[in-house]
């Protein structure tokens, strides 16, 4: 059977921003029953973190453009700068998650889930690693086979 490495990059893909968002949830569900939310830092308009809204953008942007070109593409070069995006969200993931053990108090249940995500990021560096090599592989095959015929 002949693994579809778009497909499984597309669902790892997938899965991490449903948990990323999610992520996101556990922390304003506090909100919700009159309880205060962990602040990073205290703002008095919307302008004041501005910058922090572009940023949470982009982290949330690269993957579904990534999904989207994944789907479509499959060329050498974009499955090279894919690996590489790949490995900085992973090292995004554990420098996260390695900052959330040193917010008061420690929410478990967070970092439970921002485990799960470093792992589904480690599975989409592995699977994103065989799809650029895939490339390398078959392109090698190739060549191997036309000198058998010569």
């Amino acid at each position: 059977m002949a693994v579809n490495y778009q497909e499984r990059i597309i669902a790892l893909w997938t899965v991490f921003l449903l948990g990323t968002l999610f992520h996101t949830q556990l922390g304003l569900m506090p909100l919700f029953h009159g309880l205060s939310v962990v602040e990073s830092q205290k703002a008095r308009n919307i302008n004041d973190i501005s910058a922090i809204m572009w940023l949470m953008l982009g982290f949330f942007a690269i993957p579904m453009v990534g999904i989207i070109a994944s789907a479509f593409t499959g060329s050498k070069r974009y499955r090279m700068v894919h690996f590489g995006v790949t490995i900085f969200y992973t090292i995004m993931n554990l420098l996260h998650l390695i900052l959330d053990l040193f917010v008061q108090p420690i929410l478990w249940y967070q970092i439970a889930l921002m485990v799960f995500l470093f792992l589904v990021g480690l599975l989409l560096n592995i699977t994103a690693f065989k799809w650029m090599r895939l490339h390398n592989t078959t392109k090698e095959s190739q060549k191997k086979l036309e000198r058998s015929h010569f």
